[in-house]
């Protein structure tokens, strides 16, 4: 008898989750790329499209080379303790027998549901979020990074970095026993992502003047790249049970909930503030909102998410007029205000998780699946949810400074001038002539973070 698939494979969770896997990776090609397009200076929008782009390929390389059995394999044994669920055992997942098999992450085996997947779907799922955490770390630089040093953070990056985070959080690690939880990507993906690139921007360095007053491209296309963003984040957060059942249609109307009262919370705001509606603050609104429901969307009812949305806008709002005051922000050129619009808003809806976590809204039935928090009498989330912020903000943020403070060994970080350019023909690498140049252009050097 001849079978279209092994008989553990259900279609409409296959097809669910490799449909919500292609959405979260439009996000990042042309999300992103469209959203920095509309962002930067003309000089710079080939280099920042091809960040981007560089990053979604290279993730994928060294994901399934290693990055993913380091995320979602069998703990590797460094030691007692903590040490004994800090990362995952890195091999390829590249064989037949490997791509075909019953999906299966072996620390959550008795935690959750038997799979109904293909392996292969459960890589190329969570490839997509480990692409485009990078990816959110260019807006962050858009202006001056070596593209050379990039092509080296970046899997380095994704290995020493995310899979680390996967694994605490996702695949079953120490910050999972704790009780720590992360719907989607919240503290994986957004946190990290905003701590890394808020650091990166201060060891690589500030734009330099004369790209500052670059001409532009029209906010029509960073438009695009937010909508496509949105739109996209339905696959985010609502393919993250892995199966498709109640929650992620419930995840999937959180999300929405939650960036458009962000949306009308930052417009809200800067009417009030300015007696205008600006475009980037509506942007800003929407992906806060975005970011903020992620770590939450399937944990909390529709007012929960309609209170973090509304969070979500105003203290990231808040954080972008109050920190350029302080010392480090005030030295850090974070090009697109990253650190506010997913740090912030990312430990603002992990910490509000642990706040609004409703034990009525099941992930999967059966009570081994309820997560309460702190207003339905369970104080234990929400400190296990400050810890593992804690942990994520602390461990991205100094591995990033080193793994950037090593590549500026080999190649300069940054390049007064674009290594992508375009002529009529094609895309062209271009050797980079500007060693020398005007030291009135230069940024003070003393503006990098050093030892």
């Amino acid at each position: 008898m001849i079978l279209p698939s092994p008989h553990y494979v259900n279609t409409g969770d296959t097809a669910w989750q490799m449909t919500a896997a292609t959405l979260v990776g439009l996000m990042s090609i042309p999300g992103l790329l469209l959203l920095y397009g509309g962002s930067t200076a003309k000089k710079w929008v080939l280099q920042a499209a091809m960040m981007t782009l560089y990053a979604f390929g290279a993730v994928l390389v060294v994901w399934v080379m290693a990055g993913y059995s380091m995320g979602f394999g069998h703990p590797l044994d460094l030691g007692p303790g903590i040490l004994h669920a800090l990362i995952g055992v890195p091999k390829p997942m590249l064989s037949a027998s490997t791509l075909q098999q019953r999906a299966s992450i072996p620390l959550l085996r008795h935690l959750i549901p038997t799979l109904r997947i293909p392996e292969s779907s459960l890589i190329y799922f969570q490839f997509v979020f480990a692409a485009i955490a990078p990816g959110i770390m260019v807006g962050a630089l858009l202006g001056r990074v070596n593209f050379k040093a990039w092509i080296l953070f970046v899997p380095c990056w994704s290995l020493c970095v995310y899979s680390v985070n996967a694994f605490m959080l996702w695949g079953g690690g120490w910050l999972s026993q704790l009780g720590a939880i992360d719907y989607s990507g919240g503290y994986v993906i957004h946190v990290a992502a905003g701590i890394s690139g808020f650091v990166a921007a201060g060891v690589v360095g500030p734009r330099f003047r004369s790209d500052g007053a670059g001409e532009r491209p029209p906010l029509i296309l960073a438009l695009a790249g937010a909508g496509l963003l949105w739109l996209g984040w339905n696959g985010f957060n609502g393919g993250d049970p892995y199966f498709a059942n109640a929650n992620a249609a419930a995840a999937i109307l959180n999300t929405n909930i939650a960036a458009a009262i962000a949306l009308m919370t930052w417009l809200g705001l800067d009417y009030r503030t300015n007696g205008t509606f600006s475009v980037t603050g509506s942007i800003n609104g929407i992906i806060c909102g975005l970011v903020a429901i992620t770590p939450a969307a399937g944990y909390v009812n529709g007012y929960g998410a309609l209170a973090i949305g509304a969070l979500a806008a105003f203290i990231p709002w808040v954080s972008m007029r109050v920190t350029p005051r302080w010392r480090w922000f005030h030295n850090t050129d974070d090009a697109l205000g990253i650190f506010h619009t997913h740090a912030v808003a990312g430990a603002v809806g992990g910490i509000m998780t642990g706040v609004l976590a409703d034990p009525r809204m099941l992930e999967y039935l059966g009570g081994s699946s309820t997560v309460k928090g702190l207003i339905y009498g369970n104080p234990h989330l929400f400190l296990a949810q400050i810890a593992a912020l804690l942990v994520i903000v602390l461990y991205d943020g100094s591995m990033t400074w080193l793994l950037l403070r090593l590549i500026s060994r080999i190649t300069p970080l940054t390049s007064s001038d674009p290594l992508i350019l375009a002529d009529v023909t094609s895309l062209s690498f271009v050797p980079d002539f500007s060693a020398e140049t005007d030291m009135d252009d230069e940024p003070e050097r003393h503006h990098r973070w050093q030892l």
